[in-house]
């Protein structure tokens, strides 16, 4: 595509409303989709964040959507009325609050305190619907990969803000370890996303600064004016093993918080879906973590957290339909499910809630990578509906 068939995002912001549907598909510089056509802005940090991403449209669907609006009837409603914000908009509203958050960092900006509140917003999430911030996490609907870094930050605090409060840490080290999760990789957000679509090995140059990043984050925090001595090491160490193998410093002693950033940062990663392989099954996920962890109470204290079919995972039923699970139920096996199929396979227009401690709704199995193809995308407002504002 030539660059003429590109028009930059702030040349049509006329074209575009906070509140409603956007007419078009939003893409970053590597032709990478950030916003596909009839999702919501959400704010206007939004839509900074995605001028700030160089971000574009084509100019036939710009030029098009003019032409309709030219000829509509003066007066007229615009397509798309403003509807309130629901909690899956906030959801969405975090990445671009991080993207605008750890982008101060980058430049050397004052952003402790934009950290600080932004790692309050996402325990408020979490305690407002524990099962929808899990199925935001593990679903993951809408692959991205210009917005990997962003999205894999969120999903790591999630997923260690579950774990430590099952284990029972206290409030100040969960949130220690929440901020610590949103800014592990702030040096890496551009590099995590080209990783994140390319189809070939890291390069040698990828490979070095992959090694060198738990030093430059914590660098970059403490320009940013990041002074908490444990977030920071947490930040540092988390690529450290407890047998001497890890990065940068080969360490044979990690800490608590580095430990559990590891754990939280290596299980999602499994179980995201990259350019070059599948995302991993949570059950796959789980037990590779339980050996490597050599059955540890934080490995454990995961599995217990999670359940051993967690909200959003995809399964299937005795009845033969698929379903997905939408909450954590009485035991690790009889979530509450939401189905997706009739019992021949065949996507259904409507949800249909079903009991899995009874017989013969009881689940056989999680669904393989390669069996969820064909099936519907899943948004979440489908299976919980529309969960009004926090």
């Amino acid at each position: 595509m030539s660059h003429g068939d590109r028009l930059p995002l702030a040349e049509v912001l006329d074209l575009m409303v906070v509140g409603q549907p956007l007419p078009f598909h939003v893409l970053d510089p590597q032709e990478r989709r950030l916003l596909a056509e009839g999702n919501v802005v959400l704010s206007d940090t939004q839509l900074e964040m995605l001028v700030a991403r160089g971000a574009w449209v084509h100019s036939e669907a710009a030029a098009a959507i003019r032409r309709f609006r030219a000829s509509a009837v003066p007066g007229g409603a615009a397509p798309g009325a403003n509807r309130a914000h629901t909690l899956f908009d906030h959801w969405e509203h975090m990445v671009w609050d991080l993207d605008s958050v750890l982008r101060k960092v980058l430049a050397g900006k004052p952003a402790a305190q934009f950290l600080d509140d932004l790692a309050a917003d996402l325990l408020k999430l979490v305690a407002r619907d524990l099962d929808v911030a899990l199925f935001v996490t593990i679903r993951q609907t809408e692959v991205r990969y210009a917005l990997y870094a962003l999205q894999h930050a969120l999903h790591s605090a999630t997923v260690l803000t579950v774990l430590t409060q099952q284990l029972g840490w206290p409030a100040e080290q969960v949130k220690r370890l929440v901020l610590a999760a949103l800014t592990m990789n702030v040096s890496t957000l551009e590099l995590q996303a080209v990783m994140a679509q390319q189809t070939d090995p890291p390069t040698t140059r990828q490979r070095d600064q992959i090694r060198a990043h738990p030093y430059e984050s914590e660098r970059l925090l403490r320009l940013a004016g990041v002074s908490d001595d444990d977030w920071l090491a947490a930040v540092r160490d988390h690529h450290e093993r407890p047998d001497g193998t890890g990065y940068p410093r080969g360490l044979t002693q990690v800490g608590d918080l580095a430990h559990a950033l590891r754990l939280g940062d290596v299980f999602t990663a499994k179980i995201s879906p990259r350019a070059i392989r599948q995302a991993m099954p949570i059950q796959v996920a789980a037990k590779q973590l339980f050996q490597e962890e050599k059955g540890g109470p934080l490995a454990v204290g995961l599995i217990k957290a999670l359940g051993l079919y967690p909200p959003g995972e995809l399964v299937q039923l005795k009845s033969g339909e698929i379903a997905v699970v939408t909450h954590r139920g009485l035991n690790a096996t009889t979530p509450r499910v939401a189905c997706i199929t009739n019992r021949v396979g065949k996507a259904v227009a409507s949800t249909e809630p079903r009991d899995t401690g009874k017989p013969e709704f009881a689940i056989v199995a999680a669904l393989a990578e390669f069996e969820r193809k064909g099936l519907p995308r899943i948004p979440p407002e489908r299976v919980y509906g529309l969960i009004n504002d926090i």
